[in-house]
């Protein structure tokens, strides 16, 4: 069978085998294929040379039956429509999965932030924001930050919008920062949620914790916050985190045989998730190759770096000790290795369940800027905890009783709560 590279038609060929076993009427499937709108365009920018550089825009609204569509805003050099489709799609059975009221959305710019200046950076954020914002708003579609987007660019976003629409909007856009609307919370929000779920993951195959190991793929902000989660909250081992290396252009795995420290590692860590290496070799640290990580023998694996990358052939170098996969990035393994997993028994916890931390407290942060009252850190992460840990046993409790793979279940309880909002609005 040909490996599937196209993440669009990754996304569809997940969802067309679950509306298989849910026996999904063709029309409705035919809805649910495909995204509601998609919106492409061109953000000319000043740059600081004086000339003008056009940036291709996407912005994807998969749906909205239950919701404003919601999703982030990827800066990304390999950026494409396609890419954008697939994450907006996966993002409407997130948001679904842990029963938020919002749809899916996704957005995107093709272009490597880090050759940006920061006056650069603005221009380019504003000017996404003027192309797109009459489709966009606190009840229409909410984006949020995603790779290559940070806090600081979400501020500069909804500035942009509220001077446009003429009302101080804060709702527009989450993952702000705070004092500019944000949510205390947010920034560890996504990597905390994957460490959730390994933990109800682990207490329902009956291991302890305080005995595992972990080998983490990418060491942005997710892989950060769920590194030092596996630590602080499970009392496991880090064995190592892989990255990508702006100056060099590859990739590389730090590890450390006795467990690295996550927060040693993130203090020598640019914004862009690239470790200095020179600083990490002088703390005893080991520099491996890209695919180390996925090489080690540890008992959970947590891809959190991009989509596709646990595939038909890296798949056949994972250890066998693997007993969880924990998918902390959008779409890392593809249908192939999934069969493999199946196969061979391992406990996968399908994205868009266990990354669904961010978009939670995303939507907590919309629900703070409307009643424009903000909660304490231990409110925003005990109410995350209960969100997570619910969606987590509903998907479990369907797995176990339909004898399905827990990526199968989390589509069926997904799919079937917005076929029921399409039901209850008339739409079928």
């Amino acid at each position: 069978m040909a490996e599937m590279t196209n993440a669009f038609q990754m996304a569809q060929k997940q969802f067309d085998g679950v509306a298989e076993l849910l026996n999904l009427d063709p029309d409705v499937r035919e809805i649910l294929r495909w995204p509601t709108r998609e919106f492409a365009f061109q953000v000319p920018v000043r740059m600081e040379s004086g000339g003008i550089r056009t940036f291709q825009g996407f912005r994807v609204q998969h749906s909205d039956v239950r919701g404003p569509s919601k999703g982030g805003i990827r800066f990304h050099p390999s950026e494409t429509l396609d890419t954008v489709r697939a994450l907006a799609m996966w993002m409407t059975w997130k948001c679904a999965v842990v029963d938020i009221p919002l749809g899916g959305g996704k957005g995107g710019v093709v272009v490597d932030p880090a050759t940006l200046s920061t006056t650069e950076k603005e221009r380019l954020c504003r000017g996404w924001i003027q192309q797109i914002y009459r489709n966009i708003g606190p009840r229409q579609d909410v984006p949020a930050p995603d790779v290559g987007t940070t806090p600081q660019m979400m501020g500069w976003m909804m500035d942009e919008y509220s001077k446009l629409v003429g009302e101080f909007t804060p709702g527009v856009i989450t993952g702000k920062p705070l004092g500019g609307g944000g949510s205390l919370g947010r920034t560890e929000a996504t990597g905390f949620g994957v460490i959730y779920t390994i933990r109800e993951a682990m207490k329902h195959l009956k291991m302890d914790s305080t005995k595992t190991t972990a080998a983490f793929q990418g060491f942005g902000n997710v892989s950060q916050y769920a590194a030092i989660g596996f630590n602080k909250f499970l009392g496991g081992k880090v064995i190592c985190v892989s990255y990508w290396d702006r100056e060099d252009r590859t990739s590389y795995t730090v590890s450390k045989a006795d467990g690295i420290d996550p927060v040693f590692l993130q203090s020598i860590t640019d914004q862009y998730g690239s470790i200095n290496k020179d600083m990490a070799r002088k703390e005893g640290y080991q520099i491996e190759s890209g695919d180390a990580w996925i090489e080690k023998d540890v008992d959970v694996l947590v891809p959190a770096a991009l989509e596709g990358q646990v595939n038909a052939e890296s798949v056949k170098k994972v250890s066998d000790r693997v007993k969880i996969v924990a998918e902390g990035a959008n779409g890392p393994t593809t249908p192939e290795a999934d069969a493999v997993f199946q196969k061979n028994g391992v406990f996968l916890i399908p994205d868009f369940l266990c990354n669904a931390g961010g978009v939670t407290v995303s939507y907590f942060e919309s629900v703070q800027n409307d009643m424009n009252y903000y909660w304490p850190q231990q409110e925003v992460l005990e109410k995350l905890d209960f969100k997570m840990t619910s969606a987590f046993e509903s998907v479990l409790e369907l797995s176990v009783k339909e004898k399905v793979f827990m990526r199968q279940a989390a589509y069926m309880v997904a799919i079937g709560r917005v076929v029921k909002a399409m039901e209850l609005r008339g739409w079928i």
